[in-house]
Order: C-alpha cells, then sequence, then structure tokens
C-alpha cells in the first residue's frame, strides 16, 4: 500500500452533534486530552471562569459558556489521524452547524441520559439521515439520575427512526452507578467515582466474577442478568452495513465528566467508523484515495484574529494529497491559484501546514474569492462536488444602518457576514441594500450579527422582528411573482442571486398558496 493510501486511510472525519448541555463539550475535551492534544479540560460550565472550552473562541461564546460557531480539532490517537468538527449545541445556533454536518463522514450523537431526545438533537439528526452518514450514540450523564436505558433506546427508535444496538449497558445509575458491561467483550467495567476528582478507576471483571456481588452489589448482579438475556435475544445485531447506511446507530453509555466509558468508546468508534468516503460530483464518484487532489468549500469565517482582520475559508479535502504553495484550480471562479500559508485548526489557534490528505480540513486565507459550496481541484479537472442545501430559516428581522454615513461598511458586514453562511440576506423585489431582511436558524444569530456588525465594522444597526416562521425557495423559473394568489400575511422577497422565495407566518399560509396557485412549486432549501 502507498504512502498515500496509508495516510488517508488512517484518517477519521466526524462531526459531535447534541443538544444544549448534553456533554458534548465535555466528551470533545475528553478525546483531545486523550490524544494528549491538550493537558486539562476547560471549564464549560461558569461564565466567570477563566477557563473556556478549547473549542470555544468567539467574544460571545466566551461570555455565555457556549458553542455558538462549529470549531475543527485535528489529533493523533493510536495511529490514527482525527479530524473533529465541534458543532454548536445552544439551541440558537446557526446554518453553519448543518454545513459542517456536510464535511463529515459521521456524527457522533450525544444524549442527556436523564433528558433523552432533545429538539435540537432532532434537528441535527434530520441532516445526517439527509446525507446517510453513521451516527454513533453516547448516551451521557450515567453518573446522574437516568432514565430506564430500554426507554431511552425506545425513544431515539421510535422519535428518530433509526434503529438501536447498544455495544454496551448501563449498571445503575446516579449514586448507584455501578458500571457498564460490554455485550461483545462479555466483561463489566466497575465505575469507582474517584473521591470527586474527575478521573475514574475502572476495574475490568469477568460475568463469571466471583467477587461480581461485591463489585456491584448482588441486587444489581440479578437486574443485569435479566437485562442481558432480554437484550441478547430482542436487540437488532451490530450490522455494520445497516451502520454504515446510517440506519443503525451503535449506543454506547457513559459518564464524559468523569471520564468513565469516554476513552473504550473513542477505541470501538474508531474501529466501526471508516477512513474518509467517496464525494458525489458532476462527473460522477470522487474516490478519495485518487492521486488527484480535491476539496469544497464549506465554512468561511471572518475576522478569527481581530489584529489581523482576515478571513479563513475552511475546506474539506475529499480526494489525494495537498502540499503547501500547489497550483490549484478553482472551478466556480475558473482561475489557477496557490493556496499559501494553508492551516491546521484548534479552535482560534492555528498551525501552518507542508501537507494534509484526503478527510483532513484545512483553512487558507481568503481575499474574497470563495464561497460556500465551492470546488477546488488541479489544474485540467472542472468537475464540481454536489451542491451544499442552503437551509430554510425559522426567524426574521428587517435591519438597517443607523447612521447614514455608514453604508458602505453595512453593506460590507451585512454581505460578509452573510458569505460565511450565519445569516442569510433577503430584499423586497426592485429594493436595494438601504434596507434588508435577515434570516436567520437560531435566533442567538441576531445577537452575534449585531456584535459582529459593531465589533468589526463599526456599524450600528437598527433591528426590527418580524412574524414569519417559515420561508420557500420558489423553484418554478417561468412564474410571474406579481400574478401569485397569495394570502394577505405571506411576503415575496428575493435573494442576492435572484431567486424568489416566499416568506410565510404559518404552514396553513403555505398551503394556502399551493393550493391557489396551480402548478407552484415549493422547496425547505435550495441547492444552489
Amino acid at each position: 500500500m502507498s504512502d498515500l493510501q496509508n495516510e488517508i486511510k488512517r484518517r477519521r472525519t466526524f462531526a459531535i452533534i447534541s443538544h444544549p448541555d448534553a456533554g458534548k463539550t465535555t466528551l470533545t475535551e475528553k478525546f483531545l486530552l486523550y490524544g494528549k492534544a491538550i493537558n486539562s479540560a476547560g471549564s464549560v460550565k461558569g461564565k466567570k471562569s477563566d477557563k473556556h472550552a478549547v473549542s470555544d473562541w468567539m467574544e460571545i461564546e466566551k461570555q455565555r459558556g457556549i458553542s455558538v460557531t462549529s470549531s475543527v480539532m485535528q489529533f493523533e490517537y493510536e495511529g490514527y489521524c482525527i479530524n473533529i468538527l465541534d458543532t454548536p449545541g445552544h439551541q440558537d445556533f446557526s446554518e453553519d452547524t448543518y454545513r459542517t454536518l456536510m464535511a463529515a463522514d459521521s456524527a457522533v450523537m450525544v444524549i442527556d441520559a436523564s433528558k433523552g431526545v432533545e429538539n435540537q438533537t432532532r434537528k441535527l439528526f434530520k441532516v445526517c439521515v439527509m446525507r446517510h452518514i453513521p451516527i454513533f450514540t453516547f448516551i451521557n450523564k450515567m453518573d446522574r439520575e437516568a432514565r430506564n436505558p430500554f426507554d431511552l433506546l425506545e425513544q431515539i427508535e421510535k422519535e428518530l427512526g433509526i434503529k438501536t444496538c447498544p455495544v454496551n449497558w448501563p449498571i445503575g445509575c446516579g449514586r448507584d452507578f455501578k458500571g457498564v458491561y460490554d455485550r461483545y467483550k462479555r466483561h463489566i467495567l466497575s465505575f469507582k467515582a474517584n473521591n470527586g476528582q474527575h478521573e475514574v478507576e475502572a476495574t475490568e471483571v469477568d460475568l463469571s466474577d466471583p467477587s461480581l456481588d461485591s463489585l456491584i452489589t448482588e441486587e444489581y448482579r440479578k437486574v443485569l442478568f435479566d437485562d442481558v438475556e432480554l437484550l441478547d435475544g430482542a436487540s437488532d445485531e451490530l450490522d455494520m452495513d445497516e451502520v454504515s447506511a446510517g440506519r443503525l446507530t451503535p449506543v454506547f453509555f457513559g459518564s464524559a465528566l468523569t471520564n468513565f466509558g469516554v476513552e473504550p468508546f473513542l477505541e470501538n468508534f474508531l474501529k466501526m467508523t471508516s477512513s474518509p468516503l467517496p464525494r458525489n460530483s458532476s462527473e460522477g464518484i470522487i474516490d478519495p484515495f485518487d492521486d488527484s487532489f480535491s476539496a469544497f468549500v464549506f465554512k468561511i469565517q471572518a475576522n478569527m484574529n481581530k489584529a489581523h482582520r482576515d478571513r479563513i475559508t475552511f475546506m474539506r479535502i475529499c480526494s489525494g494529497k495537498f502540499t503547501r504553495d500547489m497550483e490549484v484550480y478553482h472551478v466556480q471562479g475558473d482561475k489557477k491559484l496557490r493556496l499559501s500559508q494553508p492551516q491546521q485548526m484548534m479552535a482560534q489557534e492555528r498551525e501552518v501546514i507542508d501537507e494534509a490528505y484526503a478527510g483532513d480540513i484545512i483553512g487558507v486565507f481568503d481575499p474574497g474569492i470563495f464561497s460556500i459550496g465551492d470546488t477546488i481541484t488541479v489544474p485540467g479537472k472542472k468537475f464540481r462536488f454536489e451542491g451544499i442545501p442552503t437551509f430554510a430559516p425559522e426567524h426574521f428581522a428587517r435591519v438597517r444602518h443607523k447612521d447614514t454615513m455608514k453604508r458602505k461598511q453595512f453593506v460590507k458586514g451585512v454581505e460578509q457576514i452573510a458569505q460565511e453562511g450565519a445569516i442569510q440576506i433577503f430584499h423586497e423585489p426592485d429594493t436595494g441594500m438601504e434596507e434588508v431582511i435577515v434570516g436567520v436558524v437560531g435566533v442567538l444569530q441576531f445577537e452575534v450579527f449585531e456584535h459582529r456588525m459593531i465589533t468589526e465594522y463599526n456599524v450600528e444597526i437598527i433591528r426590527e422582528g418580524l412574524s414569519y416562521s417559515y420561508i420557500r425557495w420558489i423553484e418554478n423559473d417561468d412564474i410571474d411573482i406579481k400574478k401569485l394568489n397569495l394570502s394577505s400575511d405571506t411576503k415575496v422577497v428575493a435573494d442576492f442571486k435572484g431567486n424568489y422565495l416566499l416568506l410565510f407566518t404559518s404552514e396553513w399560509n403555505i398551503k394556502w398558496a399551493l393550493d391557489k396557485n396551480e402548478g407552484l412549486k415549493l422547496s425547505e432549501f435550495n441547492r444552489e
């Protein structure tokens, strides 16, 4: 096997998804600790703490102790090169989260053992299903009071429509959390809290070991034997073809905060998940092991370093090898260029790299030439990767600048932040940029937008909330928008690529528009 194939084969690129407070950031940091990428985990709880999660970098994140942008982290672990795409779990997350999932080959879904499947998890799960990407589930916080594990599995199956296969099984929970039973190694990892320390002692014991009762009590031994019998008879088999197709999720139980069950989960996950997957393009499937370099843009972030007012474009490498200063071809821009100073990220920490391989994420300085979804290839290749969908925002506001003398800065700020994908901008037909309608997936993005307009572009804005909750792209090319029969509280807008859209206050209005306008085709996302 060639060096190129070896390097690509050992890469694992995955996203971590969850509802707020399920423990996603804690789990991410424990992975980084095992990979020796960090020496100690940051505190993600206290807003006043000096230690912030390593994956949070924006000022507003530090103030709130949450992640609102997606970070990229790379580390080595037991021969694997791991790229973690850390997505915001906050309920007011952005479309950036959806796009990040487009760059992942698999996803780790973190679920709070006491709360089960929550709203944000459902949204992110939908995107994973749309991509058919494998999902691995970590049910967290077993060191606290938790729901019955059978109920949790049933909820995942019913609400998310995916089959489950528990790889390990919890013994008790909260103060009575005794450990987990590994169903395939057929032994118990016993849990012993270490005097309140955030590290735990784990003892490996076989089911037939006579010391079992003293470790987990006779009562829990009986419950475990009954549970194991039920699982062996009734649960789905671990079929990796079903996992790869996104129809079955392997489930693990543990506690990220106390480090219990995290390393066994990481080891199992790395063995079960695959090296970089092939990608669809205008010329068919692109094999990651192909010698020719190719990549696509999935994220753009301006002003990561305030001192330099820079703009970084994040690319997912899909095939071949990238070397520093190599000549590449930007398909959408139809031009050759050199990507100087390519970087890999650890949140805001950067390291200039000389080479990267399929599966890796690199950041390059962008003078403003790239857009989300752009394809980068070697000169001579002109295919395009499948477009990244633009997802429907759910909250809308009318925005204008306070100071009329700052129109230029207003236009620049709105356009740049929109290019990053944090917001979407629309306007009423036949109007310009004096006033725009901003659409976001989560309402916190309005705050982030306002904060960034003041701190990065020195522009104060006036924001007026709108009552619309739904937006649909009009798919018909030949439609006369002035002749549409719409309810009085439906609004026609356009995006800045010239596409027409409809804003609705309710699903009833969407149905009205479809019923009253024969042949009208509406879409929840735009694949341009």
